[in-house]
């Protein structure tokens, strides 16, 4: 995929967060291949996906309600020591955590609780993070930053697989658009096509023009 932000747009139920779940190890393929940097990866555990080199951002955020903020990045913190993404760094980009870093999971907001998602997945310093719904429940302008985020990711070198219902978000967090319809890729196209195309949007992706 190289270095670049790619989002995966599709009506719910297209099998947009299943092809998330079997990148990851988490639901086994009925058929083909999933390779990753040359190897095939598909029937590894989920640990091992991870150590392979792909980072995951789960839909719903999937936090430790009890767990601080801080007690959520220790444990990644050992395995990021030296490299770019660290706990400070991860305060670093999202200020609003370091300010929160006491606090419980359940006492974060929803956009508290991405961006500790997101700063979380950032510690295992992946080449690859693959983010299931991100804009999901956010106010815009969480969104926007959210955006941000990932813009900054593709500059450093991380490549990132996003699947999106927020046409807004997906269309300005990657030039690159992929429509699923019934787990399959039907359409590549670019954002301004699809932001172009009513007819498009209304069929596949139940946007009202």
């Amino acid at each position: 995929m190289g270095t670049e932000a790619v989002c995966i747009l599709g009506r719910n139920g297209m099998g947009k967060s299943t092809l998330c779940k079997t990148i990851m190890g988490m639901v086994a393929p009925t058929a083909g291949a999933i390779t990753f940097s040359g190897r095939r990866i598909d029937g590894l555990a989920p640990e091992k996906v991870a150590r392979s080199g792909i980072a995951y951002v789960p839909q719903g955020r999937r936090l430790f309600p009890s767990l601080t903020v801080e007690e959520h990045l220790a444990m990644l913190a050992p395995e990021s020591r030296g490299k770019r993404w660290t706990p400070a760094a991860v305060y670093e980009l999202f200020p609003r955590l370091a300010d929160r870093r006491r606090n419980g999971g359940a006492e974060l907001s929803g956009g508290e609780q991405q961006m500790l998602a997101v700063g979380r997945a950032l510690l295992l310093n992946t080449p690859l993070i693959v983010m299931d719904e991100p804009s999901e429940g956010l106010a815009p302008s969480i969104v926007d930053d959210l955006i941000d985020v990932v813009h900054q990711l593709v500059s450093e070198g991380v490549a990132v697989l996003v699947v999106e219902q927020n046409l807004r978000a997906a269309t300005a967090m990657s030039p690159r658009q992929l429509v699923m319809t019934s787990g399959r890729i039907e359409i590549e196209l670019t954002a301004s096509e699809l932001l172009e195309s009513t007819e498009l949007q209304s069929t596949h992706l139940g946007v009202d023009a």
